[in-house]
């Protein structure tokens, strides 16, 4: 199984952090954000990773190289401009085959075990979600036996990982589109599966957020 990560995002509310530095090269505890991500799928086995890329991505892929030191192999998806989250997994399928793939977002921090989504059965989609952060209480998806629903009762936060099967996007074309929609068409068909992870995970979305985690690990080591 083959995973990416999304690494194409502008950053806005992270400015001025990132008017010089790609989101998920800002480090907490002394290592980037997607070097978290890189060493947490080389223990889980993957061996092939592709990141996309827009704003100053020349600074990632000259931070991270082949991969080699992960472990890994790590190509790259450079975007022009961002092409928003769908866009960007879309733009990668040549990189990423025929059969599903693990994504997780690039700037957030957790520490899910990668592994157990390795060779997992999926429809259209597989995602993690977690409990609501105070930024978004009120939740993205329902859950309800294992299925995961645009409504009900039991919200709870995308995380921003998923497995996803290429046939999710058979009737995309090219260019810059979110994924939420494709996902809630899923939904609506009984094509998204689902679990709740109560880990520790950590959307860093703002330089306040960034501070506070980089406080609690280095408290933590």
């Amino acid at each position: 199984m083959k995973a990416m990560i999304l690494a194409a995002g502008r950053g806005e509310r992270m400015r001025p952090l990132t008017d010089k530095l790609p989101k998920p090269l800002l480090e907490v505890a002394d290592r980037s954000l997607i070097e978290y991500h890189l060493y947490g799928l080389a223990a889980a086995g993957f061996d092939e990773v592709v990141i996309n890329h827009a704003h100053l991505g020349q600074l990632i892929e000259k931070k991270l190289g082949d991969g080699q030191r992960y472990g890994m192999r790590i190509r790259y998806s450079p975007e022009a401009e961002a092409l928003e989250t769908g866009g960007g997994i879309y733009n990668a399928l040549p990189l990423l085959g025929t059969e599903p793939f693990l994504v997780v977002n690039g700037d957030i921090w957790c520490d899910y075990p990668f592994a157990q989504l390795v060779g997992i059965e999926v429809t259209a989609a597989h995602l993690v979600l977690v409990n609501n952060p105070f930024h978004n209480h009120e939740g993205d998806f329902g859950l309800q036996d294992g299925m995961v629903t645009v409504a009900g009762d039991n919200r709870l936060t995308f995380s921003g990982i998923g497995v996803y099967h290429p046939r999710l996007f058979e009737s995309c074309e090219g260019g810059a589109f979110p994924l939420a929609p494709l996902l809630k068409t899923a939904m609506d068909e009984g094509r998204v599966s689902g679990e709740h992870y109560t880990g520790r995970w950590v959307d860093v979305g703002t330089p306040e957020r960034l501070a506070q985690l980089d406080q609690e690990l280095r408290e933590t080591v």
